[in-house]
């Protein structure tokens, strides 16, 4: 087991140093980015057959953006179990598996790619700021994802980082949240995962509760400054979407608040969010002006999530998901059509299922994500 075990991490230290050179691609002046692929949700222990198809899609970046391991999930005493992981070389274990899948290691080897966590890679199912390993696991992290040494996600709480892709007109700006480090303790869910009878989270009225921490905000209202043409911005879990009862920004409404308000504060048009942590594919849509979550625009949020789950029925309710759900192996693209003037370039979104299948898909305009003048 442990040659095992050995071999694996030589893998991932390989996958590694691939990501570190493919790193320095994504600095390339002028950079047009024309399509986006990402995921969520990769159980480490099982087949990864949908690389084959993510690579079909010949994405110019691919974003990890949660759960792109479970560390939290190992056999004990011979059976599986899920809970905060006791020591970090279970993370590294998980990290390892990961990178040893052949598809996988072709993906960033040919694909420039940007991650950040949620709950399972981060090393505790639903954690935050509580979780005692926080800062082994951040480290862990950037080493695994190619950060230098003097990176400044080495020294700042969390490992959230944005960069800014392509010339002035078509400018694409990916912005890496992190919903993990610096989240408090949500409130309400009692009971097991899995187990009859477990509650739902539900909001807050704790205004003093954070999803980003202080320094957080503060960078990505400097990083809205910025001038870009099309935003997107990766949340680990749902930023719309909220009547399920599981992780969302809905369970501190304050928050999503402070979000949407700090889009208008910034003028920063052109934003869409992408999300992944639900097992579930599906398109939401937040039309700007439902009493208490108003925002700016429409804000879209596509969520993808997982890339190896079991197909399972799709029957939770979303009076805000536009087109269907659908509970199988998928990913997601964001593909844009550039056009002149740039108000009309469109913004495609595609989730795809793991034999190729569209499984649902959604065109957004440029110009309509602004702020009214």
């Amino acid at each position: 087991m442990r040659t095992l075990i050995n071999g694996l991490r030589a893998a991932a230290v390989g996958a590694a140093a691939v990501l570190i050179a493919a790193g320095a691609a994504l600095g390339q002046a002028g950079r047009t980015i024309d399509v986006i692929a990402f995921g969520s949700c990769a159980r480490e222990r099982k087949p990864q057959p949908i690389w084959t198809e993510v690579l079909a899609t010949k994405p110019d970046l691919f974003l990890f953006i949660g759960d792109n391991n479970y560390a939290d999930v190992w056999e004990e005493d011979g059976k599986m179990v899920m809970k905060p992981i006791p020591h970090i070389d279970r993370l590294k274990e998980a990290y390892a598996a990961q990178f040893a899948h052949a598809g996988f290691r072709r993906l960033v080897r040919e694909v420039p790619l940007m991650a950040t966590w949620d709950d399972h890679d981060y090393g505790a199912n639903d954690g935050g700021r509580e979780f005692t390993l926080r800062e082994e696991s951040k480290q862990v992290f950037l080493d695994m994802y190619g950060f230098g040494a003097d990176a400044p996600q080495r020294k700042q709480p969390g490992v959230y980082h944005a960069r800014v892709f392509g010339p002035e007109g078509r400018r694409v700006q990916v912005i890496m949240l992190d919903t993990r480090y610096n989240r408090d303790q949500l409130e309400g869910r009692e009971g097991e995962p899995g187990k009859p009878g477990r509650k739902p989270y539900k909001p807050t009225q704790d205004t003093s509760k954070t999803i980003l921490g202080k320094e957080q905000w503060a960078w990505l209202e400097g990083e809205l400054k910025k001038p870009a043409e099309v935003r997107i911005i990766a949340s680990s879990i749902q930023v719309v979407a909220d009547g399920h009862g599981s992780e969302t920004w809905g369970n501190m409404p304050h928050e999503r608040e402070r979000l949407y308000g700090l889009i208008r504060k910034t003028k920063a048009s052109g934003v869409v969010f992408i999300s992944g942590d639900r097992h579930q594919c599906e398109i939401s849509r937040e039309p700007g002006n439902l009493p208490g979550r108003e925002a700016p625009y429409a804000m879209w949020d596509f969520t993808s999530s997982g890339l190896n789950l079991e197909a399972r029925p799709a029957l939770e309710a979303n009076p805000l998901r536009v087109g269907p759900m659908r509970k199988e192996p998928n990913f997601g693209t964001v593909r844009i059509a550039w056009a002149e003037p740039v108000e009309r370039t469109a913004i495609e979104f595609k989730g795809i299922g793991d034999q190729g299948q569209i499984l649902t898909m959604q065109t957004v305009w440029l110009g309509e994500l602004k702020a009214k003048e």
